[in-house]
């Protein structure tokens, strides 16, 4: 059973940056959408060879989760079935799927707009504002992820990327991954 806590923060996520057109379900077009995103906002064209491998690498994800969450294959995933699959990879995160492997990178790979193998504040927050979410509620969602450091590298990233579908800690660092999720919570009630 999966506690009210880790519930939160599966649904922050899933209507946050997946449910990208709020239909109440994640599908292909979600996908294709959040491509179009990312790509305006690293000004990035269709066509482009970084537009063409974002939108290769995020169809894989897509694939990768309609095969495994998907279980009444109707063509989407729906938040029960959302839960289920990240309740699963939480009662063993090392033997995360190939695609829950290249989300996580991926994920790091956008915010990282730098290309310096690491994410600071400004890159952080950007991001989470191009997908709706508030800047300020990013930018400390950041500072409690980076634990007073200025920046996350891609070890410390993926260790923050288990914690979060893991931990029952409402204190732990990895909570605030995808940014503040119980601002979020009081925004979605209202």
């Amino acid at each position: 059973m999966v506690s009210d806590f880790r519930k939160t923060k599966l649904l922050h996520i899933f209507n946050a940056f997946f449910d990208v057109d709020r239909n109440g379900y994640v599908d292909k077009n979600d996908f294709q959408v959040a491509a179009g995103t990312i790509a305006t906002l690293r000004g990035w064209k269709q066509g482009d060879t970084t537009y063409n491998l974002l939108e290769e690498n995020l169809l894989a994800i897509w694939t990768g989760l309609q095969g495994h969450a998907d279980k009444d294959n109707d063509g989407k995933v729906s938040q029960d079935e959302w839960i289920q699959l990240w309740d699963d990879f939480a009662k063993n995160p090392e033997s995360s799927k190939e695609w829950q492997d290249l989300l996580c990178r991926c994920i790091f790979q956008i915010e990282d707009s730098s290309n310096d193998g690491s994410i600071d504040c400004e890159e952080f927050s950007s991001v989470h504002a191009s997908f709706g979410l508030d800047k300020q509620e990013s930018i400390d969602a950041f500072k409690k992820m980076a634990a007073g450091k200025e920046s996350i590298t891609w070890p410390e990233f993926q260790e923050l990327w288990k914690e979060y579908f893991i931990t029952e800690d409402k204190d732990a660092p990895g909570n605030f991954i995808f940014g503040c999720f119980l601002c979020g919570l009081h925004k979605h009630s209202h």
